[in-house]
């Protein structure tokens, strides 16, 4: 055994284990004997179901750096067998585990929590934060259907999952490495049974986490096991365990006075030119008379232009803010206030290298608020951009009022020097599109069932648990927001209206992103609860199927999504359009009622659409599945009155069939502006904005 412990890295190594292991502490059932450790019973005269057992290293490892912002990249490697006492029957497994220093045995935290999540809060543990790599031999309803190692961030549902088996007969062991790595925020996973066993490198299961913005600074690592109403034998043989030191910052440099070049001192007047010099002296003193009358005149309108432009931009924030929402700031329940210079630091002076996305009405950067130790996204409105400004106006009056654990968290705001900035909390998992549609690891079914249930959760909020009705008009997959624990937080309020909760939005503006938006926006100029509730539909098909809502260059009749999987439907194959991601590993009720409900959300008919309360009741199982044979409206094209629209381009790449057609259109944000003669609309490609 060895120890190396610093002021910032943590190294320790246990190749033999025994009762006189220093700096070790067992929990549970844990034990030694004969040179290893034995997490769960393993005794003749004592149970061997319901058995918890953990060890921990007994100092806390530093894990980032309040002072600083820095992380610590690690690697862990240890040795162990899974050992079924009755084949082909064990459970449940184990896990490497990092928490909050201090920690204890969960209660009720055997079988399928493995010691480490307490049963209560398995599926969302963000009050006692846990990051944890299992190695699963029992498959629960949210897990894969065999062993399988899995990246578990706050929930015993894993992120991520690779499966392999993992108990045997014998003493087969098999060899762990896990790692960290702080600029990449990429923890990975390598596991061989070899019996030498070589890691090159290349891991079999990564995952991209934040993990500053999951675990406090000083955390605690160990090896847990638990087994449940079947049992297994949990045994460690080796345990490494290393952390990197902090960057050291490097000293400021104070500025220094400009010398003369060839004396190193300040500029002299040699004697023997006085003449010269007397020359000097009067021009200098002549010209400095008229420079200094220029500056003070210069100085004079500066400070009537400043005080003009604060003029400007007060009467503008007395437009934007009220006196209720500053006494929020003030009690601290509201979003803060920024000044320029603190988000322009913040940002790195608004870095290329740090912008996550480009929306309709400007960029989002990633940002770092040292004094509250957080990293943050700032959407930065394009100047000029007179909807943005309105957009800015919209989402700071009516997100800053709401209270809800699935809408993203506006920080705070500024207002000067003509810039409209928001800041959010940043997101470490991205948006929803980015893990269906980009090339990240595909979400499993339990989380993409977890994710369609929190955005049905947001809109019940917005729809009818505030004082307000909120229509957010702007429901889509990039605007589904995921935290570190792959909780969603519903974003983007720029486009959302306040109404009675009985009356719609009648609007001039045509607002919304194509292949989301609902008929009735078109036909009417409508937009309410039920509008949102189409692109709920539309959003719940995406998860299921794994593809956007209009894909351009598939074959006919599988170019919209809606209309897709309602010929599907109608023909008895709606599994024919699941994910192929998921690899049939799947809940079929779950998967059955998420596309059913898609489809009765999106129905052209909005009369035939249910509430939002109705199809969280359908996805929780408290109301049945409703037949939609007798009442779907096939989608097919949808072309409004040829006066209805005189439609601008503003991308080569749209037709105008494109953007009057709900089935069959592009991808995009757009806005349309009417007036009594013509109407012109600006098109954008749709951006995630609070991705890390």
């Amino acid at each position: 055994m060895s120890l190396i412990i610093s002021a910032n890295a943590t190294s320790f190594d246990y190749s033999f284990f025994d009762s006189n292991s220093k700096n070790l502490i067992f929990q549970g059932n844990s034990s030694v004997t004969d040179g290893f450790v034995q997490l769960t019973t393993n005794r003749r005269d004592a149970l061997l179901n319901n058995s918890v057992g953990r060890i921990l290293y007994a100092e806390p490892v530093h894990l980032w750096d309040s002072r600083t912002g820095k992380v610590a990249d690690f690697t862990t490697r240890f040795s162990f067998n899974i050992k079924m006492l009755f084949p082909p029957d064990g459970a449940d497994g184990m896990a490497f585990f990092i928490v909050p220093n201090g920690s204890q045995i969960p209660p009720n935290s055997e079988g399928s929590t493995l010691g480490v999540f307490a049963e209560k809060t398995k599926f969302n543990s963000t009050q006692s934060p846990v990051v944890a790599v299992e190695f699963d031999t029992f498959p629960n309803s949210f897990d894969p259907r065999t062993d399988h190692v899995g990246i578990d961030i706050n929930s015993i549902i894993s992120v991520a999952t690779w499966n392999r088996t993992l108990k045997y007969a014998n003493e087969t062991r098999g060899n762990v490495w896990i790692g960290y790595n702080s600029s990449t925020k990429i923890l990975g996973v390598y596991l061989s049974f070899d019996p030498n066993p070589v890691f090159d490198g290349n891991y079999v299961l990564t995952y991209v986490v934040d993990l500053k913005t999951v675990l406090p600074e000083w955390i605690d690592v160990g090896l847990s096991a638990a087994t449940g109403s079947s049992f297994e034998v949990h045994n460690i043989y080796s345990w490494e365990f290393n952390s990197t030191e902090f960057p050291s910052n490097s000293s400021d440099r104070g500025s220094q006075t400009p010398k003369d070049p060839a004396t190193g001192n300040g500029v002299v007047i040699d004697g023997k030119k006085k003449k010269n010099s007397i020359g000097l002296v009067i021009g200098i003193v002549v010209g400095g008379t008229f420079v200094v009358g220029g500056l003070g005149l210069g100085l004079i309108y500066l400070v009537w232009w400043k005080k003009r432009n604060s003029a400007v931009e007060k009467e503008e924030e007395e437009d934007i803010f009220d006196a209720s929402e500053d006494d929020d700031y003030v009690r601290g329940t509201g979003p803060r206030r920024f000044t320029y210079i603190e988000l322009d630091r913040a940002t790195n002076h608004f870095a290329t290298d740090g912008k996550l996305g480009e929306g309709g009405f400007g960029g989002v950067y990633r940002g770092f608020i040292s004094d509250s130790n957080l990293d943050v996204a700032v959407k930065r409105v394009s100047s000029g951009s007179k909807q943005g400004k309105k957009e800015f106006v919209s989402e700071v009056r009516i997100i800053s009022r709401l209270r809800h654990k699935n809408l993203v968290r506006l920080i705070g705001w500024c207002h000067e020097r003509s810039e409209f900035l928001l800041v959010y909390e940043l997101m470490p998992n991205g948006s929803l599109d980015s893990h269906i549609f980009g090339k990240k690891a595909g979400l499993t079914w339990a989380l993409r069932y977890k994710i369609a249930l929190g955005l049905a959760s947001a809109l019940l909020y917005l729809h009818e648990e505030w004082e307000q009705c909120i229509v957010h008009r702007d429901i889509k997959s990039s605007n589904v927001m995921l935290d570190s624990a792959f909780n969603v937080k519903l974003g983007d309020f720029g486009l959302a209206r306040l109404v009675d909760h009985e009356m719609a939005v009648k609007t001039t503006m045509i607002a919304g992103t194509m292949g989301y938006l609902a008929p009735e926006c078109f036909t009417s100029g409508k937009a309410g609860k039920e509008s949102d509730v189409y692109s709920f539909g539309v959003v719940a098909l995406e998860i299921a199927c794994g593809r956007r809502p209009v894909e351009p260059s598939e074959e006919e009749g599988k170019v919209g999504l809606v209309a897709w999987v309602s010929e599907l439907y109608a023909n008895g194959r709606l599994f024919e359009a699941v994910d192929a991601r998921l690899n049939m590993d799947f809940d079929e009720l779950q998967l059955e009622r998420l596309m059913v409900v898609g489809l009765w959300c999106s129905n052209l008919d909005h009369n035939l659409r249910p509430s939002i309360r109705q199809a969280i009741s359908v996805l929780n199982f408290d109301s049945a599945l409703p037949d939609l044979t007798s009442r779907m409206s096939m989608p097919t094209y949808f072309m409004p009155s040829k006066h209805a629209f005189d439609i601008s381009q503003a991308s080569s790449s749209t037709t105008t069939d494109s953007l009057i057609n709900p089935s069959y259109a592009s991808i995009g944000s757009y806005t349309t502006t009417s007036s009594s003669s013509n109407t012109s609309t600006k098109y954008s490609a749709s951006a995630s904005l609070l991705r890390s």
